[in-house]
């Protein structure tokens, strides 16, 4: 623990904030290209697949058609109006035959056989059944193509397909493309034992197309896969054992692979994260941690989702092999590559964040004194203050060691045992969010996304009647309306902020840091141990300059009522025998008299 604490905040320092993390995020084009379509414009993806199909790009080719048929599950209407004006095309007929295989699964889900209901598989089943004319049109109207194909592959895992059926549909695949990555990912599947095969083969299968694949192909990482399927997804794997040889060679393999190509290459996200879980698994700390450095903010589902919730088992695994090389770390030691200085993220894509808090801004900086981080803040209006993080050269153990944001984090610690709340905004790039903070936990958050789906009504409902509780709105349902889209992001952030009665958000938000600098009335408080927090919580001297504490009848009626009685009740003390009982009511009097001394002063 001494050496965590040391050395947590410099290993690793250069790897993008938790927040940065993004879940199967699109390369620029198709964010584009996703975000038209949520919006009901499907140019842009048309002219992406038309241009992957006369180039041949079938590896990315078959990303895009994954990607466009998610989005057409949850906005649904501008392929079904692309099917309509142009039925013989090849993209939308493509798009249409995943969408038919990707419906099928959503109403099967991911759990076991066991798991899943009768009515479930039955609706499976028939959905596959709908897929098979659509999968055919798309095979004969591109010949060339081998993604049809693929989807057949996963097709015949779900129908039940038997090795004949599988073994024709393999060989289309690869007399089409022998090397597609993405044929031989979903062949990888049927063969592995949770479905149709067994671990033996599906190593065999893995190892001979890597075997014969070129340097740099992705194909050398299906032994990488196959190993996940084996440690981390095989219910027994003794009763099939591998070899741990071929576990190694599949890392190592894994290893080199990598180093072809650039760090945050999007090509090389998928089999990087599943390298990452094994180095982890293998207790190989540092190289997982210059793998998570390659990776950059570039999370995957898979293979996080064999785990738990993906991002978040990728943000806290990550945090986790910090934790380990610090440990390791000697106490007096200075961290070598771990520590390195933070990259400078490009300016378009650094996560802001702005504090809303609804309480004057000397409320908000008596209930901050301790959360550990440097703080700016300015009056929003009269009843509501601004907060921003100011970065420290050097961040408090606690901050560092915190797997939030430093402001969310900061805003929980405020908002404890507090009744009013605050709203954390996020910007960054075109994404936009906030958390909603409450007695010091988040009871709230949503993202805008243009390349993300639109949040479903449940979701966005539950979001916007914790929003109306906390800041007192009566009706929810214009909250629902601005939570259910992704277009526009900043008005819909910006229109949130409205509808929930808040202060308009200050100028450049997004665009430059501490926007609060020139903001009338702002003030910092700087970050303070422990002791000073509480010696400071008891004074008048926050931020600076100093906030003005604005003191009520009340609060002058009582101290001055209890001085009162505290000074002759010195007096007489001091005359008695026992000196020592006049000690307590002395030190309360001259601490009264100190703290209306230092109010009236700050009146004038």
């Amino acid at each position: 623990m001494p050496r965590m604490l040391r050395h947590g905040s410099t290993v690793g320092a250069d790897l993008p904030p938790d927040e940065a993390v993004t879940l199967d995020a699109p390369d620029g084009p198709m964010g584009d290209a996703l975000a038209a379509v949520h919006a009901g414009d499907r140019g842009p993806a048309a002219a992406l697949l038309a241009g992957t199909r006369e180039r041949a790009e079938w590896e990315r080719r078959s990303t895009y058609v994954t990607q466009l048929a998610t989005a057409a599950l949850h906005s649904p209407g501008w392929l079904e109006d692309w099917l309509a004006q142009s039925p013989e095309d090849p993209d939308a007929v493509l798009v249409k035959a995943e969408l038919c295989v990707h419906q099928a699964w959503e109403v099967r889900s991911a759990a076991r056989a066991t798991d899943v209901a009768a009515e479930q598989f039955q609706a499976f089943f028939a959905l596959l059944g709908d897929a098979v004319p659509v999968a055919s049109a798309a095979a004969r109207l591109n010949p060339t193509d081998p993604v049809p194909w693929q989807i057949a592959l996963t097709h015949a895992r779900g129908s039940q397909a038997s090795r004949e059926v599988f073994d024709a549909y393999w060989a289309e695949a690869v007399a089409r493309s022998p090397h597609h990555y993405g044929c031989h990912a979903a062949a990888l599947q049927y063969l592995s034992e949770k479905w149709y095969g067994s671990h033996g083969e599906m190593f065999a299968f893995a190892e001979r197309a890597a075997e014969s694949a070129l340097p740099g192909s992705k194909l050398h990482a299906l032994p990488l896969l196959a190993a996940v399927e084996y440690v981390v997804v095989s219910d027994d794997p003794r009763r099939s054992p591998v070899g741990r040889a071929r576990i190694d060679a599949a890392v190592e393999r894994g290893l080199e692979l990598s180093t072809w190509y650039e760090p945050g290459d999007p090509d090389a996200a998928d089999f990087r994260n599943h390298l990452v879980l094994m180095l982890i698994l293998h207790e190989r700390w540092a190289e997982a941690l210059d793998v998570f450095r390659a990776i950059g903010a570039g999370a995957r589902t898979y293979p996080w989702a064999y785990l738990g919730e993906p991002r978040t088992e990728f943000v806290e695994l990550r945090s986790g092999v910090r934790m380990q090389l610090a440990s390791r770390t000697p106490l007096f030691a200075r961290p070598g590559r771990e520590g390195a200085a933070p990259a400078a993220p490009h300016p378009a894509d650094r996560p802001r964040t702005l504090a809303v808090a609804a309480a004057p801004p000397h409320t908000v900086a008596e209930a901050a004194l301790m959360c550990g981080v440097s703080l700016r803040i300015a009056p929003a209006g009269t009843a509501a203050s601004y907060v921003e993080l100011v970065p420290d050269p050097a961040p408090g153990r606690r901050a560092a060691l915190s797997r939030e944001d430093r402001l969310t984090a900061a805003a929980a610690g405020f908002t404890t045992g507090e009744k009013w709340p605050a709203l954390v905004l996020r910007r960054s790039g075109s994404r936009y969010g906030f958390t909603l903070l409450q007695k010091g936990t988040a009871t709230a958050a949503h993202q805008w996304d243009p390349a993300a789906p639109v949040t479903d009504h449940t979701a966005a409902s539950a979001t916007a009647r914790a929003l109306a509780a906390a800041f007192g709105v009566r009706d929810a349902r214009p909250l629902v309306t601005l939570l259910r889209g992704a277009d526009s992001p900043a008005a819909r952030q910006a229109g949130l902020v409205a509808a929930l009665g808040l202060p308009a958000l200050p100028p450049g938000f997004g665009d430059h840091d501490e926007i609060l600098r020139t903001v009338p009335g702002a003030h910092l408080l700087a970050r303070r141990g422990v002791l000073r927090g509480i010696r400071d919580s008891l004074s008048t001297d926050l931020g600076t300059p100093a906030i003005e504490v604005p003191r009520t009848r009340r609060w002058w009626r009582l101290r001055i009522a209890a001085l009162t009685v505290l000074v002759p009740a010195s007096a007489y003390a001091w005359t008695t025998p026992d000196c020592y009982r006049a000690t307590i009511p002395t030190l309360s009097s001259l601490f009264l008299a100190s703290q209306l001394r230092t109010a009236w002063r700050s009146r004038g």
